[in-house]
């Protein structure tokens, strides 16, 4: 059984394995279903609804184009670090937890791949550091969320400490040293979004004209008009 036993361990990441794992451990049925919901599920579903926040708050704000950019690139920054992941977490080859120490408790089924890095750490952070760029308030609750997400893949018993750690700084990485080349492609974009009728509510600064509807739109217009 994992527990306070185990914290003779000399290795101190297996110390903070065992400890945090264990008060998975002690949960009743209930508690270890609905703590493996959140942690595999929900909080990678709140993660996605805060760029869902962040894009309204900001596509009115008097830098719309440059803050709905940033806003996209939130979403465009996980997935760049999930397929990141990939190469790393097969060149490195780390068996999961349980796999060496049997007396782990996995607390979420259908974790067969490797270990290193963690995907939900490295997505999580990824979105928490593209939006802080963009709105400081929903970056830092996505921060919030982002170690809680790593708190919960060691609690689960699917990852090592270090495994989340790593999945930190690859998030970080991407999500910074990517973010000038992303918002000098994104932001002329979302400008020229702006401009066509059908798409102006992407993104309008205060006192931006709205679109002005297109020869073929004023023609279907007077067709159905004269109809």
């Amino acid at each position: 059984m994992a527990g306070l036993d185990q914290f003779d361990n000399p290795d101190i990441e297996l110390d903070v394995l065992y400890g945090v794992n264990g008060l998975g451990e002690s949960l009743p049925g209930w508690g270890r279903r609905a703590v493996s919901l959140v942690g595999e599920h929900g909080i990678p579903v709140a993660l996605a609804l805060l760029v869902v926040a962040a894009w309204f708050l900001v596509r009115r704000r008097a830098d719309a184009h440059q803050a709905v950019a940033g806003t996209a690139w939130a979403g465009l920054a996980a997935g760049l670090a999930f397929l990141a992941n990939a190469p790393i977490r097969d060149f490195v080859a780390r068996p999961r937890p349980f796999v060496d120490h049997p007396d782990v408790a996995v607390l979420v089924s259908g974790k067969d791949g490797y270990s290193f890095v963690s995907d939900h750490a490295s997505v999580a952070m990824a979105i928490a550091v593209a939006l802080f760029l963009v709105h400081r308030v929903l970056g830092a609750v996505a921060f919030a969320f982002a170690l809680l997400q790593g708190f919960a893949r060691v609690l689960l018993g699917v990852h090592y400490p270090s495994d989340v750690i790593g999945g930190y700084a690859l998030g970080t990485a991407v999500a910074l040293l990517l973010a000038p080349l992303a918002l000098a492609a994104l932001t002329p974009l979302v400008r020229r979004c702006g401009t066509r009728r059908s798409l102006g509510w992407i993104a309008r600064p205060p006192g931006a004209p709205r679109p002005a509807a297109r020869a073929t739109d004023l023609t279907e217009q007077q067709s159905r008009l004269a109809a």
